[in-house]
């Protein structure tokens, strides 16, 4: 197993699980944003819940692989979503928040299957 590979998987792990957390402790920006994009605010928990999963999965995955593969790609999934939504929703300033999970996640998954 490859540095690289350890220490960007830790931080994309990392990386989403605080973003799971901001969401269970739902900031008021937070609030604020699923109102922009037009998403109910009770649906900041199930996404919280991908999340963390897709964070326990990449730490998971440093013992086993094929986990670390799958969090990743569903990680990388999530965040395209969530870039589609800011797109679609016309929050053109908001572009940006998502990218740095979606990075780590991607760079996660190019390490993982590399």
């Amino acid at each position: 197993m490859n540095t690289a590979y350890v220490v960007v998987t830790v931080l994309a792990a990392l990386a989403a699980l605080i973003a799971a957390g901001i969401d269970v402790f739902r900031a008021d920006w937070v609030r604020e944003n699923m109102r922009d994009y037009g998403l109910p605010t009770w649906s900041l928990t199930p996404l919280a819940v991908i999340k963390a999963v897709g964070g326990a999965g990449l730490l998971a995955g440093l013992a086993y692989r094929p986990l670390a593969v799958a969090a990743a790609a569903g990680l990388v999934l999530y965040f395209i979503g969530a870039e589609i939504t800011v797109l679609a929703t016309r929050c053109y300033s908001h572009i940006a928040y998502p990218l740095p999970y979606l990075l780590l996640a991607a760079a996660s998954l190019t390490l993982a299957v590399a």
